[in-house]
């Protein structure tokens, strides 16, 4: 049976996040609802290379499964794409080995954080980029991105309700880029995986940084601390868009 891997983007305003839950609308589950369409009724699960929360976009979200018969490719990425829900979109689809797994194999992502800084707040971006009402100095925010690079627990930048024990994981960028107008920020940050809400959390914090209500040369010891209540907010999750995902 085919194993086939699709890179898809999708819209997450409408909904309850990737994974599928009952009774609420899913990326997971529209994806399988069309699968199914296109299967005979017949049922096929997706995995993903990762859960995104309610109101989280995608650019390059990466899902393989398992269909019963080999397709021509544009096809197949045709049908899937046209049947899908207009806030889906299928940019790809290829055969990969039977032990490729979207989930397990990867080795590094990339997010983005999209903030609205402009007064008045935009109501054009309300869904698509996180609003902030204080003023910011970006070079506060500038001078604490380089201390979050590198290998280090991050148990002070995860969320509760997560079953993982290992915290530690490495960054290899993680920028901060100012729109042309001014009113926009761009964080990036490209590691080999992230916790639960970790993004927002480090959103939340340097923006906090940057309005000068914490210390931009804290990171070290928020990262020391291993407690979550030492650092700042979690942002809101409109901002957030995985962009990339990438294997070996």
């Amino acid at each position: 049976m085919p194993r086939y891997k699709a890179v898809i983007a999708y819209d997450g305003t409408n909904f309850n996040g990737f994974q599928i839950q009952p009774d609420k609308r899913t990326v997971q589950g529209e994806f399988e609802n069309t699968l199914r369409r296109i299967n005979n009724g017949k049922t096929i699960t997706i995995f993903g290379s990762g859960r995104t929360d309610a109101g989280v976009h995608a650019e390059g979200q990466v899902i393989h499964f398992d269909f019963d018969q080999t397709r021509d490719l544009e096809k197949m990425r045709y049908a899937l794409d046209t049947q899908t829900p207009k806030d889906i979109a299928v940019k790809s689809v290829e055969i990969v080995p039977e032990d490729f797994h979207a989930r397990y194999h990867v080795v590094e992502k990339t997010y983005c954080f999209r903030v609205d800084i402009g007064k008045p707040r935009s109501p054009f971006k309300r869904f698509y980029a996180t609003h902030f009402m204080y003023p910011v100095d970006v070079n506060k925010i500038r001078r604490a991105l380089p201390d979050l690079l590198g290998t280090h627990d991050f148990t002070s930048f995860c969320a509760s309700g997560t079953a993982i024990e290992d915290k530690v994981r490495t960054i290899y960028e993680a920028k901060l880029e100012v729109n042309e107008a001014e009113k926009e920020l761009i964080f990036t940050f490209r590691g080999d995986g992230f916790l639960y809400k970790m993004i927002r959390i480090l959103v939340g914090t340097l923006l906090k940084m940057g309005s000068g209500r914490i210390d931009e040369t804290t990171i070290p010891q928020i990262l020391a601390a291993k407690d979550r209540n030492f650092a700042g907010p979690t942002a809101n999750p409109e901002g957030l868009y995985l962009m990339e995902v990438k294997y070996e």
